[in-house]
């Protein structure tokens, strides 16, 4: 027999927040059982090791980046309104998956040595092709500057957005959306006046 969904979901969401605070190699079974008010044997009803847990919040984290971000591509927008579209879809997956991607920024070098994890590497490799693909074809068309080095403007981009996951609290004042639509202000147009 096993766990209902929404316990297994549950019992995920909390291991999720105990790795992102204490790392995967500190984080015992015991923790995590302790944290949802069970006995560590029980909590092997529900996932045969701590690996499998960490598997499921990292490959279910990623394959819902990658269904919005294979929606962003499918509209077969302009280079800028990808990156837009990118950029409000990066911060609504930091607000589903707080913790993930706290695990996935701190875990996923380490991690992705492990053949269980290999993913995570394959996913790196992707997410640069698509962004800066898009960089790319924006300096090609005149949509972005072509003046600019577009490895270092990727990276700029890339970690712009997803450093925003150590102070970003899903629930707090500003909406995901409106963080995006902050951000890309800064991003597209600057932040001085233009005279």
């Amino acid at each position: 027999m096993s766990a209902s969904p929404e316990r297994r979901a549950e019992l995920l969401a909390l291991a999720a927040e105990v790795f992102a605070a204490q790392g995967y190699n500190a984080t015992t079974v015991r923790r995590i059982a302790d944290e949802a008010g069970m006995l560590a044997g029980s909590l092997y009803y529900h996932f045969d090791s701590k690996e499998s847990m960490l598997d499921e919040i990292l490959s279910t984290f990623l394959d819902e980046l990658w269904a919005g971000y294979d929606a962003v591509l499918a509209a077969d927008l302009g280079p800028r309104a990808t990156i837009e579209a990118l950029v409000v879809e990066s911060f609504r997956e930091i607000d589903r998956h707080h913790a993930a991607v706290a695990i996935y920024q701190k875990e996923a070098q380490h991690l992705s040595g492990l053949p269980r994890f290999g993913y995570l590497a394959d996913s790196q490799k992707r997410f640069e092709r698509l962004w800066l693909g898009t960089l790319e074809r924006g300096a090609s068309t005149g949509a972005f500057r072509a003046d600019l080095d577009l490895r270092l403007t990727y990276r700029f981009v890339r970690d712009t957005v997803w450093v925003a996951a150590s102070w970003y609290r899903p629930g707090g004042q500003h909406s995901p959306e409106e963080i995006a639509r902050q951000y890309l202000s800064m991003l597209l147009d600057g932040i001085a006046v233009q005279s």
